[in-house]
C-alpha cells in the first residue's frame, strides 16, 4: 500500500540510508544523512514536481520509498525511483508498490511515460523493472561518477497502456 511519507517513517528511512549495501547504488551521499535532514525531506516530499510515497505493510510499517520525480505536465512524463529496506527485499513489496505507483501516474496524473535509470551492474533492480513493464531504451556509458569510479547507466521507460 502507498501513502504519503510521515514523520514516523524517518528512523526506518535512516536505516537504509546508513546501510552501505543499499546506498552504494545511489549518487547521493545518504550515509551522512541525519534525522533532521530526513524530517526536512519528508516535510517537502510532495508537490507538483516531485511526489514521494512510503510503501508499507498491513501494519503500516514503512518498507521503502517510491517516487515520481521531475514530473512534467508539458511532456506528461516523470522519473521513477525506489528504495527498499532490507527487510522487504524479495517479498514482492517493491513490485506491488511499483504497480500501484504506475497506476497512479497514468490514471491520476495522466502521464504518458515514466522512465528511470539504473546502474548497469544492478541486475536485481533491472529484473524488477522489467517485470513491472519497463523496457530497456539504451545506455549512457560512464554517465556518473560514484566514489571516484565512472559508472554506466541503463535507461528504461514504460508508456501508458503498455504495461
Amino acid at each position: 500500500m502507498l501513502r504519503r511519507l510521515q514523520t514516523k517513517d524517518a528512523p526506518l528511512m535512516l536505516e537504509w540510508m546508513h546501510d552501505s549495501e543499499i546506498n552504494c547504488n545511489f549518487q547521493t551521499d545518504f550515509a551522512s544523512a541525519t534525522l533532521e535532514g530526513v524530517l526536512d525531506f519528508i516535510h517537502d516530499s510532495f508537490n507538483d514536481e516531485s511526489q514521494n510515497f512510503a510503501f508499507v505493510d498491513e501494519n503500516d510499517e514503512y518498507l521503502g520509498t517510491i517516487s515520481l520525480k521531475h514530473i512534467s505536465q508539458k511532456n506528461r512524463n516523470a522519473e521513477y525511483a525506489i528504495v527498499t529496506r532490507k527487510k522487504a527485499q524479495g517479498t514482492g513489496a517493491a513490485r506491488k508498490a511499483t504497480q500501484e505507483l504506475l497506476k497512479y501516474a497514468f490514471g491520476e496524473l495522466k502521464l504518458h511515460k515514466v522512465y528511470l535509470n539504473v546502474l548497469e551492474e544492478n541486475v536485481r533492480a533491472q529484473k524488477l523493472y522489467e517485470k513491472c513493464g519497463f523496457v530497456y531504451e539504451g545506455s549512457a556509458v560512464d554517465a556518473v561518477r560514484i566514489n571516484g569510479t565512472y559508472r554506466t547507466l541503463k535507461w528504461y521507460g514504460v508508456l501508458c497502456g503498455r504495461r
